[in-house]
């Protein structure tokens, strides 16, 4: 990875728990800070409230990126998406992680626990975290994102 990640932001519902818990300790092996936005059991929890506080704090600069876990990861992605700064993408596999940091620079991602496997999720995390943006042409794009054409 060129930038090295020395902190992430982390969350989900209580559908990603377990893969939540597998990220962190992973990061952690990987000398990586983590902070757990929670919840920390599968009791049934509303996905906004859980995932909004991790994108705003990520969009606040608190923590140069995310990631998010929920059943298919679709509605955690949405919502992290609607905070005015966040790159969210849904990834499914080694090449949607990379390719959502070279071409989108995301700085957060969403995995679904009922969608990926376990081995697959770490595998996910350690592409975006090795990829490195490619700029050019995708900076003009990304530049286009915001209906004021700001970031």
């Amino acid at each position: 990875m060129s930038e090295r990640v020395d902190k992430i932001a982390i969350g989900s519902d209580h559908a990603g728990v377990k893969y939540k818990a597998l990220t962190i300790k992973h990061l952690e092996t990987k000398g990586i800070e983590v902070r757990d936005f929670g919840p920390f059991e599968d009791k049934s929890v509303d996905y906004p409230e859980r995932i909004r506080p991790v994108a705003q704090a990520v969009a606040r600069g608190e923590f140069p990126v995310g990631i998010i876990f929920g059943g298919s990861g679709n509605g955690e992605a949405i919502v992290a998406n609607k905070i005015k700064g966040i790159r969210c993408a849904l990834c499914w596999n080694e090449d949607s992680a990379r390719l959502a940091k070279e071409h989108n620079n995301a700085n957060m991602i969403s995995m679904g626990q009922r969608m990926i496997s376990e081995e697959t999720v770490l595998k996910i995390v350690d592409a975006w975290l090795d990829a490195e943006f490619q700029g050019g042409r995708h900076l003009r794009r990304i530049n286009q994102i915001e209906p004021d054409g700001s970031l």
